[in-house]
């Protein structure tokens, strides 16, 4: 898929001549105000870069950039200032308010062409590096040092608001023999293969972690002890029903929900490890409740 740019300018020749530059590698959109562009980003996910003039009515590319770096979602994206202020003050006054670049009018093809390409190759890395740091890397769940930050977030407004929030603890069994029998090329199939099934059969607001090893968590938010007990039943079902590299498996499971005695989410997870151990004592491949 081809990047997306957002080109900002009030001026119609100006957003033309940039577009026509930069039409055959990229995907454009255009705003011809600085509210038009934040109109545009609150609705829009999928701005790569955003190629920003300052000296528009209304609002210019200083206010713009300004509100593009107090959002969440937009204060990540790169933005490079087009424009007509060639003195240096002007330059130095851009890139210390944010921008990743600054390029003066008239406007150079070649130039454009290859700053933009530049600013479009550090932002994937960045993106990589950024995606790397918060999952794990065989499977594509969250890892664990995510379930720290994420898991507290959820953990502190569930008991805030006094609202449900229920874990689920997964081990698959005798995963160790899997690994002897058939070697760690094909535990690595059968780990991917339930990540699958995890991620396919969550909702939007589910938490899904690799615990480690063959260890698997989910946060359900707004979910009672009830509930997330027919949630762990239907994995149970659906992880008896794989078949990876021609191997039946099945997993044992444990689910606990918040109460008030649960000072920490390093509790919660205790009593849904605690009922994990209750299926992997009594005959495994079941679904055990914490008291």
């Amino acid at each position: 898929m081809k990047h997306t740019i957002l080109i900002v300018d009030d001026v119609a020749s100006n957003i033309q001549s940039l577009a026509a530059i930069l039409k055959d590698t990229y995907q454009i959109k255009v705003a011809n105000s600085g509210f038009h562009a934040l109109d545009i980003l609150s609705s829009s996910t999928n701005i790569d870069i955003i190629l920003l003039d300052i000296e528009m009515p209304d609002m210019n590319g200083y206010e713009v950039l300004s509100h593009l770096q107090l959002n969440h979602k937009t204060k990540d994206i790169p933005v490079i200032f087009i424009t007509g202020n060639i003195s240096s003050h002007d330059e130095e006054k851009g890139l210390c308010s944010g921008a990743v670049d600054y390029i003066t009018k008239p406007l150079r093809p070649g130039i454009i062409k290859a700053r933009v390409k530049t600013h479009i190759t550090i932002k994937e890395q960045r993106d990589k590096l950024q995606y790397d740091a918060v999952h794990d890397k065989l499977t594509g769940l969250y890892n664990r040092h995510q379930l720290d930050t994420e898991g507290l977030r959820k953990f502190t407004r569930a008991a805030r608001q006094k609202s449900n929030l229920s874990a689920i603890m997964i081990d698959i069994d005798h995963f160790k023999n899997i690994n002897d029998t058939h070697g760690h090329l094909v535990g690595d199939t059968i780990l991917k293969e339930l990540s699958k099934i995890l991620k396919e059969n969550k909702r939007i607001e589910d938490f899904v972690v690799r615990y480690g090893g063959e260890e698997f968590i989910i946060l359900l938010e707004e979910c009672s002890s009830v509930d997330a007990e027919i949630k762990a039943q239907k994995l149970k079902e659906l992880t008896e029903n794989l078949n990876p590299s021609n191997i039946k498996i099945t997993a044992s499971f444990g689910v606990a929900t918040l109460q008030p005695h649960h000072k920490n989410l390093e509790e919660l997870l205790k009593d849904a490890d605690k009922a994990l151990y209750i299926s992997k004592e009594t005959g495994r491949n079941k679904v055990s409740i914490a008291p």
